[in-house]
């Protein structure tokens, strides 16, 4: 986040801004090379053909930023990646467990993270499915990157689904010149440990390195039962000789985390506990004591990735990429008064009674590979750079599930007995070419033209029951998408270190799986089409740098969330013919002597649907006495789409030892698209304070301890929340009385975390 001024830097070289003031790690849209050291400027320059296709520049006309590994090592105490990036403009972080360990997620501009383009070294790490990132799957991956550049709105062309809230773009550690070894251990409150530990060869003399990387995680979580046991690895071999750069990388996470995704009840918290989950829940005993059963998600995640990066002479560079990701794993959960039939099982007897309802334990699998080849080269003239690739993905994943017990079964169950049992395929092919031209000196004009194409299909038998059929729901989905997505854009620098930029671009993305399993009544979803225009300003001097940007996103057909979840704790979306997204992000970064800097980012944002029509349900008095009924809204918010979000971040420095104080403000969010204040997430405002110190000894490269204070004012909130039920009571009288049925995921009060990183 900070940057340091140089004493020696004068106005002559003031264009050549310190990498980290242009990074702005958590606050600035704006961005620069680093420079190299002699020795290493070749491989710094093949390390950048790895990912310069997907990759922003300063005269991009797009709105980013970027997090060097410095800012991302401050944040590390094992927290996942939406934590890491929360300060950013318009970054909102969650968390089931309360404490960013387990299952997290993000949204960027009010989008999720399944609308958010995410890859690391461009190859695609959104699930294919879902479109989704489960962070949890791969623990303290952010030890092992080089750095993250965010990328809001469409952005440049990337590979995999489109984004239509923001890029995030992650390259993995640039292999070190000369050999180390590390150890980093933290822990804190709720029984928190992290410890990690990596060795790196260095340069060997026939131009092989080697890099490796070990962590393991475990808490207990603030949320009961919310606890984790996370390991992950990275490993990377790379050989460099004259233009050649092969990169052979390997990482991945097993993980055991408690599920806490069902929320509390916000009117029960008092009685209940900010902490309590009712995930897993049996019986109560006759002393009114709850029992429960220790529901988890388990799940084994490996990544592999070679990529080929090739200079061929001083214009010409080629990259290719082979990939592979391969998941396994399952959910094991207690499941009480549960419908039979919903597991395509018959009714049973027991003592001369028909039982067709009563506790069970189920285990939903998924199996999956995800492979494929991405290709990209770039040439660079005097005038322009041309960078154009290709991409084919294939995805085949495996959907099933089990009973494992049922609560007085009269009859053996089939140890392999799949109540429902499902495969899809998915495969995609895309092409650009962009071009970055400067007809003249300071002006650049930007052209970037995509082509995606998609085929998904799903068979089998899906994982819920049909009233109307009366038996499991049989899935015979295929679907095509044929996507042109063009983009262009102008920027213009009156004087180093003043740009502004404009550009407008156009974006397709197709429905994700639950679009498509969850549509009920509303029919199959339709895919989503967006314009983006944006416009901005960056200012950059030698210490201070600011960033300002409007955008108007003009969405057809997208899908919003609107306010369900599923049963494994995904929030489910639905169509809306018209809506759009509109703001202004603002960032500074302020550093008026080398003891202190000030960063602060700002999003504020209007987001509209022109009519949105609401389901609700009516209740009588009587048992049979419902119905269903439509409301037609007009210029409603869209759901999970703060207002305002707001960051500050003071640092100050002396000699080795530094203190930093960052807040941020996230504004009300409807959980829904009715607008209706009884179903509405509070706004809020956290703080943490950390500190650091750096002791000055000679015997290792860097010992480091670190202490942060989380939420520092104890403050009483919640990241994130749904709506489990709403609708209307008829009294006798025909009064309608409407009720909302909420859950919440309240975050951890103060608590502290500490930290030891030891490098030789």
């Amino acid at each position: 986040m900070e940057y340091k001024t140089n004493k020696c830097l004068n106005m002559k070289q003031s264009k050549f801004l310190r990498p980290s003031l242009l990074s702005l790690g958590l606050a600035l849209g704006v961005s620069a090379s680093a420079q190299s050291v002699p020795d290493s400027s070749r491989i710094v320059q093949l390390e950048e053909v790895q990912v310069v296709a997907g990759r922003a520049g300063y005269r991009t006309p797009v709105s980013f930023s970027e997090m060097k590994k410095s800012e991302l090592k401050r944040s590390a105490y094992g927290q996942d990646m939406p934590y890491l990036l929360s300060l950013l403009p318009g970054v909102v972080a969650t968390s089931d467990a309360g404490t960013g360990l387990g299952y997290t997620s993000l949204k960027v501009r009010g989008s999720d993270a399944s609308r958010i383009n995410i890859t690391t070294n461009g190859v695609p790490l959104n699930d294919s499915e879902s479109q989704g990132v489960f962070w949890v799957n791969m623990p303290d991956f952010s030890s092992s990157l080089r750095d993250v550049q965010v990328q809001r709105g469409l952005g440049t062309s990337s590979n995999g689904a489109a984004a239509f809230g923001a890029t995030i773009n992650m390259r993995t550690e640039q292999y070190g010149l000369t050999p180390y070894a590390q150890v980093d251990l933290s822990g804190g409150a709720f029984g928190t440990f992290r410890r990690s530990a990596s060795i790196g060869s260095g340069a060997l003399s026939n131009g092989w390195a080697f890099d490796a990387r070990i962590s393991k995680i475990t808490s207990d979580g603030f949320v009961k039962r919310a606890d984790v046991d996370l390991n992950s690895y990275f490993f990377q071999s790379a050989y460099h000789h004259n233009g050649t750069l092969l990169k052979l990388i390997t990482f991945g996470g097993k993980e055991k985390t408690g599920i806490a995704w069902n929320g509390i009840d916000p009117n029960k918290m008092d009685k209940l506990g900010r902490d309590y989950n009712s995930a897993g829940f049996m019986y109560k005993d006759a002393e009114g004591k709850e029992h429960f059963y220790h529901n988890t998600d388990n799940y084994n995640q490996r990544h592999y990735q070679a990529i080929l990066s090739q200079q061929l002479g001083d214009r010409w560079s080629l990259n290719a990429t082979l990939h592979a990701t391969r998941g396994l794993g399952y959910t094991d959960e207690y499941r009480t008064g549960r419908k039979l039939k919903e597991y395509a099982l018959k009714p049973f007897e027991l003592e001369g009674n028909k039982i067709k309802k009563t506790d069970l334990i189920r285990q939903k699998h998924l199996d999956n590979w995800f492979y494929g080849l991405i290709t990209s080269a770039q040439y660079r003239a005097e005038s322009y750079d041309l960078t154009f690739g290709a991409s084919a993905n294939a995805y085949d994943g495996k959907h099933f599930g089990y009973i494992n017990w049922i609560k007085q079964y009269s009859s053996p169950l089939e140890p392999e007995y799949r109540y429902y049992d499902n495969k899809s395929d998915k495969k995609e092919a895309s092409a650009f070419a962009k071009i970055n031209w400067q007809p003249v000196s300071g002006l650049n004009l930007f052209a970037d033209l995509q082509y995606r194409g998609i085929r998904y299909k799903m068979e089998g038998v899906d994982d819920k029951y049909s009233d109307t059929d009366k038996r499991m729901a049989t899935l015979d989905i295929e679907q095509s998408f044929n996507f042109f997505n063009p983009k262009a854009g102008v920027s213009y620098s009156l004087v180093d270190g003043h740009v502004v930029y404009a550009s407008v671009a156009m974006g397709h993305r197709e429905p994700n799986r639950k679009a498509y399993t969850d549509a009920g009544s509303k029919g199959f979803p339709t895919e989503e089409k967006m314009i983006d225009y944006e416009l901005g300003y960056r200012w950059q001097l030698p210490s201070f740098a600011a960033a300002v940007n409007f955008y108007y996103m003009d969405y057809k057909d997208q899908l919003v969330l609107d306010g369900r979840f599923s049963d494994v704790g995904e929030l489910l979306f639905s169509n809306v013919p018209n809506s759009y997204r509109m703001g202004v992000e603002l960032s500074a970064g302020w550093e008026p002597c080398e003891y202190f800097t000030w960063n602060i980012a700002a999003a504020f944002s209007r987001n509209k649907i022109d009519k949105y029509t609401q389901t609700f349900a009516v209740y009588g008095p009587g048992d049979d006495d419902f119905e269903l009924r439509t409301e037609e809204m007009k210029n409603t918010d869209i759901s999970y789409s703060p207002s305002v979000v707001l960051s500050n971040l003071f640092t100050t420095r002396y000699k080795g030892l530094e203190l930093g104080l960052q807040t941020q403000y996230v504004g009300k969010q409807y959980l829904d698209n009715t607008m209706n204040e009884d179903r509405s997430l509070k706004a809020y405002c956290v703080s943490a304070l950390r500190l650091g110190y750096r002791l000055p000894v000679s015997w290792v490269e860097d010992f480091s301890l670190g202490l942060t204070v989380n939420n520092l004012f104890n403050t009483e909130y919640s990241s994130n929340a749904y709506v489990y039920d709403t609708g209307y009571v008829k009294g006798e009288d025909g009064k309608l009385t409407a009720y909302n049925d909420l859950r919440v995921f309240p975050q951890a009060p103060i608590h502290l975390m500490g930290s030891v990183s030891i490098r030789f």
